[in-house]
């Protein structure tokens, strides 16, 4: 079986800890359990435990995680494997770290895409 190996490399302003704002998310639909990797076009992690993703289309999908990621919030940036043309619940995603090249760090599981209105700024 062939593995499809997707990075997603987010690398936004300095790597430094700092407290953000997660924007507000207010619920669009019902949550769904896969998105088609086809269709994912950018992320953005905004803390240990939550992911946006965002789709063609124009549709956002905010992904809390069941346990909080160690170092995903400072590090921002992740891969997943996948053996199929989808990014699931039941899948897992590694941190990517950075400091003299890119090594993996911590692994934690996805939870429930749901699909989201972004509050505006």
């Amino acid at each position: 079986m062939n593995k499809l190996l997707l990075a997603t490399a987010l690398i936004a302003g300095a790597a430094e800890a700092r407290p953000r704002d997660i924007p507000v998310a207010t619920p669009d639909g019902k949550a769904v359990s896969c998105l088609q990797t086809t269709r994912i076009r950018e992320t953005r992690v905004r803390s240990d435990s939550v992911i946006d993703f965002y789709t063609s289309g124009g549709k956002v999908y905010r992904n809390t995680l069941p346990n909080s990621c160690p170092s995903l919030g400072f590090e921002e940036k992740f891969a997943y494997t996948t053996s199929t043309s989808q990014l699931c619940n039941v899948d897992i995603i590694t941190v990517l770290q950075s400091g003299g090249g890119l090594s993996r760090g911590a692994s934690c599981g996805l939870g429930m895409f749901q699909p989201v209105q972004l509050a505006k700024k």
